[in-house]
C-alpha cells in the first residue's frame, strides 16, 4: 500500500491527500458562500469524515472559519490574509512587459503596454514587429479615449471617476469638430452602451480613420476587481488583422486572460 501511494505521488508530482485538502479550500472559495459539512462533501466528492477532518485542520490553522449558530464553514481571516498578501505581490506591469515579446512573434504584430498616467492611458513599452511600420506613437505616448483602442479599453474598464474629467474634454472637442464615429454617440449615453458592449466582447479595436494606414485591437489586464491594471493593444496595417474572427484578437485575449487575476465565478 505504501509502494503503491508512494508511486502515486511520484506520477502526479504532488501529494495526493494534500491534493484532496486543498479542494476543500478551492470549492470554498468558487462557492462564494458558506456550506454545510454535507454540501461541502458531496461538492468535493468525499467522505464527510475526510472532508471533517480536513476542515478541522484548517479552522486551527485560522483557513476556514465555522459559524456557531448554524455550523457551516467559510473561509477564515487566515485564507483573506492569504489573498491579499498574493495581490499586493501581483507585479502587472513586469509580467506583461516581460510576455510582450513572444505576443509579438506570435501575431506578427506590433505590441504596446499602456497603464493609466495622469494625462490618460500612457505607452511604456513598445514590442516592435519585423514589419516595418511608420509611426509617432513611442514611449511615453498618451493616447485618447474615444480614438484610440487603447482607450476605449481604459474607458471600458477602468471606473468613470478615474476616466471622467479626460472624458469630458473629449466629448466637448468632438461636438465642436463634430467627430462622426459609426460605433458610438459621443455623448454620456452612448458612452455607457459601448463600454458595456466592450466589456462584454472583451476587447475594442479601431480602424484607420484616426490613424491613417494603421488598425489597433485592445484588451485588458484585469486584476480582482475586473478593472483594467494594464492594457495590451496589437497595431498593424491590414484591417484583416484586427477583426472580430482574427487570429491575433484569439491570442490577445487568451494572452490577456492568462496575465490577469483570474477570479472565478463559476459554481460547482
Amino acid at each position: 500500500m505504501v509502494k503503491m501511494e508512494q508511486s502515486k505521488q511520484d506520477a502526479t508530482g504532488g501529494i495526493q491527500s494534500l491534493d484532496a485538502a486543498l479542494r476543500v479550500l478551492t470549492i470554498l472559495s468558487e462557492t462564494g458562500r458558506a456550506l454545510s459539512l454535507s454540501e461541502l462533501s458531496r461538492l468535493c466528492e468525499m467522505p464527510p469524515t475526510k472532508t471533517h477532518r480536513y476542515l478541522a485542520s484548517f479552522v486551527h490553522a485560522g483557513l476556514v472559519h465555522q459559524n456557531g449558530k448554524s455550523g457551516t464553514y467559510n473561509l477564515g481571516q487566515g485564507s483573506i490574509e492569504l489573498g491579499l498578501s498574493a495581490m499586493a505581490r501581483h507585479d502587472f506591469v513586469n509580467s506583461v512587459a516581460d510576455a510582450l515579446p513572444g505576443l509579438t512573434k506570435e501575431t506578427g504584430l506590433t505590441a504596446l503596454l499602456c497603464v493609466w498616467g495622469n494625462s490618460g492611458p500612457t505607452v511604456i513599452r513598445w514590442e516592435r514587429a519585423a514589419s516595418f511600420i511608420v509611426t509617432s506613437l513611442g514611449l511615453g505616448t498618451t493616447l485618447p479615449l474615444l480614438s484610440s483602442a487603447t482607450g476605449r479599453v481604459a474607458l471600458s474598464f477602468l471606473p468613470e471617476n478615474v476616466t471622467g474629467t479626460l472624458l469630458e474634454r473629449e466629448l466637448k472637442a468632438a461636438k465642436q469638430l463634430v467627430w462622426k464615429f459609426d460605433d458610438m454617440q459621443p455623448n454620456k449615453t452612448g458612452i455607457r452602451k459601448f463600454s458595456a458592449r466592450t466589456r462584454k466582447a472583451g476587447y475594442a479595436s479601431v480602424d484607420g480613420r484616426f490613424i491613417p494606414g494603421l488598425v489597433a485591437i485592445a484588451a485588458p489586464i484585469l486584476d480582482w476587481q475586473d478593472e483594467a491594471q494594464a492594457i495590451v493593444t496589437l497595431i498593424g496595417t491590414e484591417a484583416e488583422a484586427v477583426n472580430y474572427s482574427s487570429i491575433a484578437k484569439a491570442v490577445l485575449l487568451k494572452f490577456c486572460k492568462d496575465l490577469s487575476i483570474q477570479v472565478s465565478s463559476q459554481k460547482p
